[in-house]
């Protein structure tokens, strides 16, 4: 049958209308099934993504945990910090509102670029930070002159301040702004001026004191800006932390030695708590927290006194005849002497080739083990040290804590040097010498002690034999106390070294004389030091061996002593170290006598009734 031409036309017409209708439900059903995907399946997930655009997670800022002393008294503390914003949008010009504010509030030009940085890189309705830690008289000039200056946003924030500034600063430390290397898993450290230990125990225990950060969910619009708060988990403040410190203690001991390059430590012989922990000269912590100049900074690195360095526990130093009750208990113990025989001191003393000489030009004569203590004898210390050996002086002097770190929480502790036959060995491949014995004997040679380690000594030396560790974090209430080893020795023993150092205080034959306390229950005992810093040379003992004062400062001796007190059951230790002091008996017993006298008039104070105090 032969189609029409209408018919053909109708027929090609059916066949392309089909076509784009099939073409059509097809395209619909794909837009139907991409709709159902988008609005049923995906609907959490793009509900979530449209909510992260909605809803903003803002870290809060947690407090940082105080540092106190043993008393309660604030050494690391948080206080309102004053500061000034600008609102980029709500300025008419930044640099001109910059012009304008720059006549109360002084900014420098590298302010101003640093602040116009942050405003082209920011959005214009966040605040950027002008200055902060102002003080309030400037912070109120501000306030009362806002009318006249759009844009500026006065606010109040929390920053850490340290009210005794130098008198902790090696104990304590500061904080300071987080740097690129800081950066890790915790997000706090990203917030723009969060800062966090450098120094000190704000270094050591900084997560303690960083707290935890809480979080805020506010809804947000296009631009970024809050419309609301929808919820919020506030933040957790940091530890509290008590130190061992007596800030009284602490305070009279910086102040008493603050014209000195010194060292002072004053433990509890019993527990271990130190009490006192100074090195002068110091730096004022909050300088660093403030973000210290170049300069100042400069002036500390450069002064030849160290003050940026903590001299109880990185200062290393020659014991001199404070070490000399170890050697002492060494040869007591080995019975190569005991405490009656007596040595005879010429003040010359002949070892091989060469000559070693005491102190004392004219000789000690014949002494015994507590006179020789007493008047600080080197022939006497020359002569048991070469009986006794190197290696017993080693296990004595390890037993009673040099040599070794203590890891109280204050960073840079340092070991010193606690010399044997087998370290010269390992270390410089020759063989351990008899001169070399008789000079650790008097605590020069290769013996080197912190003045932490000499504090241990002394205390482990009189609390009948406890190995006390220091510590300078209090004990919380219902801790378990680590009971201190017991060190072996023979009490009978132990009772010439102690009688040799009353000796020393309060015998007119102890080389400290002098500074003796009249009143009993203030009496104390100890042992100064004097190590040299150069070797006398032959020539010098021929003609005339120079006075400390007629040298320049940095060849003059140390000046050293430990002690303890009171002489019936003793309660504290110190040690002293003045660096190029001079002698020990007349530059650092005398710091020491000062230090004990104040604290057993602290103690005498608590033990008065209120009425006596009252009056």
């Amino acid at each position: 049958m032969v189609m029409s031409p209408d018919d053909l036309k109708y027929k090609l017409f059916t066949r392309r209308a089909s076509l784009i209708a099939g073409g059509m439900l097809v395209l619909t059903s794909g837009l139907i099934g991409r709709m159902y995907f988008l609005q049923v399946v995906g609907q959490d997930q793009y509900k979530l993504l449209a909510d992260k655009n909605r809803i903003s997670l803002r870290l809060l800022t947690p407090e940082r945990g105080k540092i106190l002393d043993r008393n309660g008294y604030g050494l690391a503390v948080n206080r309102t910090d004053y500061r000034v914003n600008i609102i980029p949008e709500e300025a008419e010009n930044v640099e001109e509102t910059l012009e304008a504010l720059n006549a109360i509030l002084p900014i420098s030009e590298r302010q101003k670029r640093r602040i116009l940085r942050a405003v082209k890189r920011q959005r214009a309705f966040l605040p950027v930070m002008v200055a902060e830690n102002l003080d309030w008289e400037t912070f109120a000039r501000v306030n009362i002159n806002i009318p006249d200056l759009p844009g500026i946003q006065p606010d109040m924030g929390i920053t850490r301040y340290y009210p005794e500034k130098d008198i902790l600063a090696h104990i304590v430390g500061y904080v300071s702004s987080v740097n690129k290397s800081d950066i890790g898993e915790d997000p706090l450290l990203e917030l723009p001026g969060f800062k966090i230990g450098k120094n000190g125990m704000e270094r050591i225990l900084d997560l303690r004191l960083r707290g935890k950060a809480g979080n805020t969910r506010v809804e947000v619009n296009v631009m970024g800006r809050v419309i609301r708060e929808l919820s919020r988990n506030d933040s957790v403040a940091g530890d509290t932390l008590n130190l061992t410190i007596d800030l009284a203690i602490q305070k009279f001991t910086a102040n008493r030695v603050r014209d000195e390059s010194a060292a002072v430590v004053v433990m509890d012989v019993h527990t271990g708590e130190i009490l006192a922990l100074t090195s002068t000269p110091a730096f004022d912590p909050n300088d660093f927290n403030l973000g210290i100049s170049q300069k100042k900074y400069d002036v500390l690195l450069s002064d030849a006194r160290k003050p940026l360095i903590n001299k109880t526990v990185q200062g290393e130093y020659p014991p001199g005849s404070t070490f000399k009750m170890i050697v002492a208990l060494a040869a007591l113990e080995a019975g190569v002497i005991d405490k009656d025989e007596k040595v005879f001191c010429n003040s010359k003393y002949k070892i091989g080739n060469s000559t070693k000489y005491c102190w004392k030009r004219r000789g000690h004569g014949h002494v015994s083990m507590v006179q020789a203590l007493a008047g600080s004898c080197d022939v006497y210390f020359y002569e048991i040290a070469g009986r006794v050996g190197i290696d017993r002086i080693h296990e004595m002097a390890a037993r009673f804590g040099l040599g070794r770190k203590f890891h109280i929480d204050i960073p840079g502790e340092r070991n010193g040097l606690n010399p044997s036959k087998g370290w010269k060995m390992a270390t410089r491949g020759v063989r351990w010498q008899g001169g070399d014995t008789a000079n650790v004997g008097i605590g020069q040679g290769d013996v080197l002690v912190t003045p932490l380690q000499l504090c241990v000594m002394t205390s482990r030396l009189v609390n009948g034999g406890k190995a006390v560790v220091p510590k300078i974090l209090l004990s919380k209430d219902g801790e378990e106390e680590v009971v201190p080893e017991v060190i072996p020795y023979e009490r009978r023993n132990m009772e010439v070294i102690l009688k040799g150092m009353e000796a020393v205080i309060n015998d007119p034959i102890g080389v400290a004389f002098a500074q003796r306390m009249r009143q009993k229950n203030m009496s104390f005992g100890g042992k100064t030091g004097s190590a040299q810093v150069r070797r006398i040379t032959k020539r010098e003992r021929d003609v005339r061996i120079r006075k400390n004062d007629e040298k320049p400062w940095v060849e003059r001796d140390h000046a050293l002593f430990v002690g303890f007190g009171p002489l019936e059951n003793p309660r504290y230790a110190i040690s002293v170290i003045v660096e190029h002091g001079g002698g020990g008996a007349t530059k650092a017993a005398p710091i020491a006598k000062d230090v004990l006298e104040f604290m057993f008039a602290q103690e005498s104070q608590k033990s008065q009734p209120d009425e006596e105090k009252d009056a």
